[in-house]
């Protein structure tokens, strides 16, 4: 977490609340301070990993950035057969903890990354399902997909119709 000097200070200050109560003979008022002063330092850790997405604009429209071209170059550069790419390899690629770069990617685009994700592998497939007469299964195993069947239920999820329903409507357009 990307913290201030003013943050930092009341994080400190929290925390010698905090040991200063523990180090006081304990008494029937003890443990519900103590827990009042936690209560009271998560509500600004709180505050603050979500003030970061805020004040940190430029940093993360950098590492998005990043994400969307790594995310392109998956199956441009023939990574398809390396699986299915996930939200800890590009958070990988980013420098950031999965969980973190979920929530930055949530915040700065509305989508999860997997949500993203999704869409590109679908995009992929469009373009390959249109170009070529492969098998949906042969198209599904070079996007990464181990069983077939994932991939269609994926297809279908984002687009609403079957690939297969999807190349009868492009054969249709063509006709």
């Amino acid at each position: 977490m990307h913290l201030s000097l003013d943050e930092r200070k009341l994080f400190i200050e929290c925390l010698d609340r905090i040991k200063n109560e523990i180090e006081h003979p304990v008494d029937n008022h003890t443990a519900e301070i103590v827990a009042s002063h936690i209560q009271v330092l998560l509500d600004y850790l709180s505050r603050f990993y979500e003030r970061q997405f805020i004040t940190r604009r430029k940093v993360n429209s950098d590492v998005l950035t990043k994400f969307e071209k790594a995310l392109k170059e998956y199956y441009a550069d023939g990574h398809g057969k390396d699986g299915v790419p996930t939200v800890n390899y590009f958070a990988e690629i980013v420098n950031l903890t999965p969980g973190y770069f979920g929530d930055l990617v949530k915040k700065e685009t509305g989508k999860t990354a997997q949500e993203l994700i999704s869409l590109r592998i679908i995009e992929f497939a469009k373009q390959q399902l249109t170009a070529t007469d492969d098998d949906i299964s042969i198209v599904a195993y070079d996007l990464g997909f181990q069983y077939p069947q994932h991939f269609s239920r994926m297809f279908k999820r984002v687009t609403g119709i079957s690939p297969t329903q999807f190349r009868k409507q492009i054969s249709i357009g063509y006709n």
